[in-house]
């Protein structure tokens, strides 16, 4: 991710509870870091009540990994699994969302891609993959290029989660969110490990 977006992904989103439909979670053939980025792309796509396979696809994208931190021209760092910029990061301080948490092996970061490309899909012009695009750059150039990427990606992610999930049983899915409709209690930084922590502003912040 080589820009920093514009502060309306920012914005509250749609609860988890209005999610709609579980992915089961698909039979996996892949090495663990792979198995590590699907099993993520998927719960998180879930909580926020996107398609797996856009996930998948923006973390493949991305090509990051947990602990990566790669240097741009201009100073920032694109951070951990899926790449956020150090700088866009910094608007997110004061949720206590830091680069290092960004950076820690897990569904951590996965979870906050999600909420970000959530943001972006119900508030942004342009058409879905426009939107989903804005993940990387609004720059249309950067923005077409990563575009056409995407879509590409999007569908062979469908068509592996549609072949590995037809025989799966129901009950064989990811685990409900937590949002139960109510304002949840306080949660602190320093009560959840930081790999773990999505600040209740955002987890339960509804969709204006």
């Amino acid at each position: 991710m080589k820009s920093t977006p514009s502060s309306t992904s920012n914005r509250p989103l749609k609860p988890a509870a209005e999610a709609g439909t579980q992915t089961p979670m698909p039979v996996l053939d892949l090495p663990p870091p792979i198995e590590e980025r699907v099993l993520c792309s998927i719960a998180a796509a879930e909580k926020y009540g996107l398609p797996a396979h856009l996930v998948l696809a923006v973390a493949e994208q991305e090509g990051g990994k947990p602990g990566l931190w790669v240097r741009n021209a201009n100073g920032t760092y694109d951070v951990g699994a899926m790449q956020f910029n150090t700088a866009y990061l910094a608007g997110l301080a004061r949720y206590g969302i830091t680069a290092a948490a960004v950076a820690q092996p897990g569904c951590y970061a996965y979870d906050l891609a999600s909420w970000r490309l959530s943001g972006h899909l119900y508030h942004d012009q342009g058409g879905l993959w426009t939107r989903v695009a804005n993940y990387h750059s609004r720059n249309p150039r950067h923005n077409a290029a990563y575009r056409a990427a995407i879509q590409d990606k999007s569908g062979r992610w469908a068509a592996w989660l549609e072949a590995r999930t037809a025989s799966q049983a129901v009950s064989e899915t990811v685990a409900q969110p937590s949002w139960s409709g109510t304002e949840p209690a306080a949660v602190t930084p320093s009560q959840v490990p930081a790999a773990a922590y999505v600040p209740r502003a955002i987890l339960a912040g509804k969709r204006p």
